[in-house]
């Protein structure tokens, strides 16, 4: 495996019923430093324990997984943990924790001076655009919006190069899904992130990602960028998957240029 790869993962399967069927199957994937990759499918289709090994939350049951070149086996799962950022759609703050607390756990594990947690948690209260005096405040007295910021900012907080996202949006109203959509992109870009975003919103994939990676049981069946996937798919399955959004765009088109009434 290259050592230029942030991440590579070479014959990754994993089975949860011994063998009869499995969750990933064979996927051999690489992405490069600085990409932003969504893992698009349906329930069931391996997005999220393919995401999962890549940190070893869960252990595939054969292949290698490495980061930046190294086997994730190399070194201990909670020392891998804290180097790579991950984002729950669940958010898991800690209630008894106030939210400047909750960023600053990573930093406190690897022993990072006070002032230095307290300086950081301020920093990424900024870049996720919650004011500063949040960080005193506990976690109930947030909305969903900002309490997924809060989980972002955790993520970051350490300062790793690698964050994985598994469809920390899906619970969200769609403006707040938006925004923080546009929001993790932004973060994305300004801080040079390699970022994996599960989701199975075809449409929030091809706004985001610089490259979409399709699953459908436990197998990669297409894989490339928005604009390729949407002009030249590679089957009708894939056809039927990117037909989504452009179906979604023709509507809302339609209805601008039908004018006032035009939907009655």
């Amino acid at each position: 495996m290259s050592e230029v790869d942030a991440i590579a993962l070479e014959s990754v399967s994993k089975s949860f019923d011994g063998g009869r069927t499995y969750a990933t199957h064979d996927i051999d994937l690489r992405i490069a430093p600085g990409s932003f990759v969504a893992l698009v499918g349906a329930s069931g289709s391996g997005k999220t324990t393919l995401l999962k090994c890549i940190n070893r939350l869960i252990e595939p049951d054969r292949g290698v997984v490495c980061i930046h070149g190294e086997p994730v086996n190399d070194r201990p799962a909670h020392a891998l943990r804290r180097q790579i950022g991950y984002v729950f759609q669940g958010i898991g703050l800690f209630p008894h924790l106030s939210v400047a607390e909750n960023i600053g756990l990573t930093p406190r594990l690897l022993g990072w001076p006070v002032e230095e947690i307290a300086s950081r948690a301020a920093e990424l209260l900024a870049l996720v655009e919650l004011p500063e005096d949040y960080g005193a405040r506990m976690p109930n007295a947030l909305s969903g919006g900002q309490r997924q910021r809060v989980g972002i900012a955790r993520a970051l907080a350490a300062r790793p190069g690698i964050l994985l996202m598994d469809e920390p949006f899906g619970a969200l109203d769609p403006i707040t899904r938006d925004t923080l959509g546009n929001a993790c992109r932004r973060l994305h870009d300004a801080l040079g992130l390699t970022t994996v975003l599960v989701t199975h919103d075809v449409f929030e994939a091809v706004l985001l990602a610089d490259r979409i990676v399709m699953l459908e049981g436990g197998r990669i069946i297409a894989d490339g960028t928005p604009h390729r996937l949407l002009t030249d798919p590679p089957d009708e399955a894939v056809r039927a998957l990117m037909a989504m959004p452009m179906r979604q765009a023709e509507q809302v088109q339609r209805l601008i240029a039908a004018g006032p009434g035009g939907a009655d």
